[in-house]
């Protein structure tokens, strides 16, 4: 037992040191690169869908991840479109999970680096079950329906202190959209672009774009956080809601088309940063 845990740490720190030299130009800047470029692609579809249906086109609708993959699935050669996206949503899998267990950004292990790094493993688990659906329907099996906000919140209600869990939730939710807002509100996020190689005038552009883009999705994330809440305060599962039933609600109020149009305008913002990070972003190096 000795002789196994002293081998098990120098293990560890070969593997992590083999990784951060690979974080700059190697496997896992590939991966980052490659798995931001697939969260573009749904949320590009994602508010593109949205958008159409503010316009009053035929075809739009309000939806999640999971239904944009669904309508990826119904398009000429859409088992081969799938299987690329799923690609890119393993290859974000892979780089949360790298971030978060091998710190290839030397984030360290102090109390903030810790919470960073737990919500980078929850990403990544969040978006292996999309890459999960998008296997099922490459296969041609039906997805098991239960990753809804009202289903998972039903489960979660069962519990014991089922309230107190699903409120926590939406207070994380909530902690996570005033960060994206925060991010949004004073331009942190671009101490980890590198823009160098653009213009003054195109590099202020593509800020206040992705400005628009985060704030627009920290927006929607709020509401959606607020739902949590409410559906935590009268034990009510049917009152969460997830981003496609965010952007429903949107719709339904006064002046919905115009509302639906900003949130969705917004989210291709918010496409065009994760291209702009996919592109851009600072990997392995000081920022």
């Amino acid at each position: 037992m000795s002789t196994l845990n002293v081998t098990r740490g120098p293990d560890l720190r070969r593997m992590s040191e083999d990784v951060r030299a690979s974080a700059h130009g190697g496997w896992v800047e590939r991966c980052a690169r490659l798995g931001f470029t697939a969260q573009g692609v749904v949320y590009t579809l994602i508010g593109t869908l949205a958008l159409q249906l503010a316009l009053g086109e035929s075809g739009g609708r309000t939806t999640d991840a999971r239904g944009a993959l669904e309508r990826i699935a119904e398009q000429p050669f859409g088992v081969f479109l799938l299987a690329l996206l799923t690609v890119g949503l393993v290859s974000f899998v892979a780089w949360r999970w790298v971030q978060a267990i091998l710190d290839p950004e030397h984030e360290g292990t102090d109390g903030k680096a810790l919470v960073k790094r737990a919500g980078w493993f929850i990403s990544g688990a969040i978006y292996a079950g999309l890459a999960v659906s998008a296997v099922h329907r490459i296969l041609g099996r039906e997805d098991s329906g239960g990753h809804s906000a009202r289903s998972w919140t039903a489960k979660l209600l069962s519990q014991p202190l089922g309230q107190v869990l699903v409120a926590i939730v939406g207070g994380i939710v909530i902690g996570y959209a005033v960060k994206e807002l925060h991010s949004a509100y004073t331009k942190r996020f671009s101490r980890k672009l590198d823009l160098q190689r653009l213009t003054t005038r195109h590099s202020d552009t593509v800020i206040q774009l992705c400005r628009f883009g985060l704030a627009a999705r920290g927006g929607v994330f709020l509401l959606m956080g607020g739902f949590l809440l409410s559906a935590a305060l009268h034990s009510d599962a049917r009152e969460a809601k997830g981003l496609g039933e965010a952007l429903a609600t949107l719709a339904r109020q006064p002046h919905g088309a115009v509302l639906l149009g900003i949130a969705a305008a917004g989210l291709l913002a918010y496409a065009l940063y994760l291209f702009i990070v996919a592109r851009y972003l600072r990997i392995g190096r000081a920022t």
